[in-house]
């Protein structure tokens, strides 16, 4: 059995127990939080193709990602390295588009 279906199961379990009233929903999402997809971390070579990808210069992208030009032209330049939301934010831009941010 794949750790993906494992770890449905194990939800879906926890979904019933607070179904029957022996789970609280607090503890619920915990478990649902177990299903979010790994934020993949992007390279300095990835962060630039990323942009260039979206047709967009450092300004605007940094503008997008809620940063400044310093921070994107650092990532780019492998001085310093995206974190948290900053991430998160690379990752849906990565598999949507930059609109999914505007």
């Amino acid at each position: 059995m794949s750790k993906s279906k494992i770890i449905d199961a194990i939800v879906e379990t926890a979904h019933d127990l607070h179904d029957a009233g022996v789970m609280d929903t607090i503890t619920l999402r915990e478990f649902d939080a177990m299903k979010l997809p790994p934020v993949k971390k992007y390279s300095a070579a990835q962060i630039k193709r990323l942009r260039v990808k979206n047709k967009v210069s450092q300004p605007v992208f940094a503008a997008c990602l809620n940063t400044s030009t310093s921070t994107v032209r650092q990532w780019e330049k492998d001085e310093k390295h995206p974190s948290g939301a900053a991430m998160k934010l690379l990752n849906i831009v990565d598999k949507q588009g930059l609109k999914a941010l505007m």
